[in-house]
């Protein structure tokens, strides 16, 4: 099977696999017990913390365990509710994850608002520069890149303008990292991130929290964390996150790709997908590319392909002739349900149901990718859709 569905997860590299087995063995003591293995396993967490805070660009004690993204995502807004203080709203964008959007619902029901996207998908500056003239929210959340499309959020400029009216600011930045150099992401109030995006193990991850701030903990009992999220850290799953972050910002700050002079490792594969997509469009004519315009992380293809019957759909097609990937919305079910980035970027419920997802990862190759193209051809063939004549 030829995997592009490395947005929903990717594999786990050999090296990480081999320290958290390493792990297993070597750090056996609970982190908080107060004999010599208990001592190894907190020691092993502390480093772990310190490398992960430079490259955030953050202080170690900013830093705490959660199982993922979405406990972390959980925590920061519940935080919120919890606090007292003046009711004022939480604006995220409307292209946030279900991680983020979920617990928006439950906590803040009637006091939240969904910060537009352009076309492109790309969150509208103007509304929020307009809206920040007018009112100051509780908390402003916005993705570092997005997980459909790909598309890279101003998430900078908006940590910026959010710091300026004195509002703290959330970066979901669970696609960012392991894929683009996390360096300036801990300038943020609130980071969250999942070890199994890069190559680690599933049920690790990070917040990286306001060092002034007395965090509520979504978790309570022990007192592991200062207090701030209870319960025994998982240090081999931590140790083996950190390997695989550790090989991905390697490869991040390689000055060029083995055997291609003057070609970054980042730059490379940019070239395998934008190659991709030209002949895309030109082999499967009528395809239009989700947010072609903006910068895209470099693994992310979001195609509308051309009207077939939902029921041979192009994923089921593609999964037979032995390639994984994602579709945009849930029509296997007898029901349309057109995905929420889809429709916040002002694409139709019959377009959106044709939209497919391709992600690859750093171990994905050009052949690969070439291979893609010719399954979706020949399905393409299969249908016998007529080219598009938008």
């Amino acid at each position: 099977m030829i995997y592009f569905d490395h947005n929903a997860t990717s594999p786990m590299l050999p090296l990480a696999r081999q320290a958290w087995l390493e792990a297993t063995e070597r750090y056996l003591g609970n982190p908080s017990s107060p004999h010599r293995l208990g001592g190894r396993g907190e020691a092993a967490l502390t480093a772990a913390r310190e490398q992960l805070a430079r490259y955030l660009g953050c202080e170690p004690g900013d830093v705490v365990w959660t199982s993922g993204a979405t406990e972390s995502a959980n925590t920061v807004l519940q935080h919120y509710a919890r606090r007292r203080g003046p009711r004022r709203e939480v604006w995220v964008s409307a292209i946030e994850h279900p991680a983020v959007l979920a617990p928006l619902g439950r906590y803040f029901p009637r006091a939240h608002r969904l910060m537009p996207v352009t076309r492109a998908g790309v969150v509208d500056l103007d509304w929020l520069h307009d809206h920040l003239r007018r009112a100051r929210p509780r908390l402003i959340g916005l993705m570092a890149a997005n997980n459909e499309t790909g598309v890279i959020q101003p998430w900078a400029v908006v940590r910026a303008l959010a710091r300026e009216h004195g509002v703290p600011f959330f970066c979901d930045a669970t696609q960012w990292v392991g894929r683009l150099p996390a360096s300036g992401l801990g300038e943020c109030d609130w980071v969250g991130g999942s070890a199994h995006k890069f190559g680690g193990p599933r049920g690790v991850g990070f917040l990286k929290c306001p060092a002034d701030t007395r965090l509520e903990a979504l978790l309570v009992g022990g007192p592991q964390e200062e207090g701030r999220r209870a319960g025994t850290e998982n240090v081999p799953g931590i140790v083996a996150m950190m390997a695989a972050l550790e090989r991905r910002e390697t490869a991040l700050a390689s000055p060029d790709e083995p055997g291609t002079p003057g070609s970054t490792p980042v730059g490379l594969r940019l070239a395998w997908r934008e190659r991709f997509e030209e002949e895309l469009r030109q082999r499967l004519p009528g395809t239009v590319i989700l947010g072609a315009g903006p910068t895209r992380l470099w693994n992310t293809v979001s195609a509308c392909l051309p009207a077939a019957d939902c029921r041979q759909r192009w994923v089921v097609k593609l999964d037979k002739l032995g390639f994984a990937v994602s579709t945009g919305s849930a029509c296997a079910s007898g029901r349309e349900a057109p995905s929420q980035v889809v429709a916040a970027m002002g694409y139709a419920a019959t377009e959106a149901s044709r939209v497919l997802r391709f992600s690859s990862g750093w171990e994905t190759t050009p052949e690969e990718w070439k291979a893609l193209l010719a399954a979706l051809a020949r399905v393409y063939r299969e249908f016998g859709v007529a080219p598009s004549r938008r």
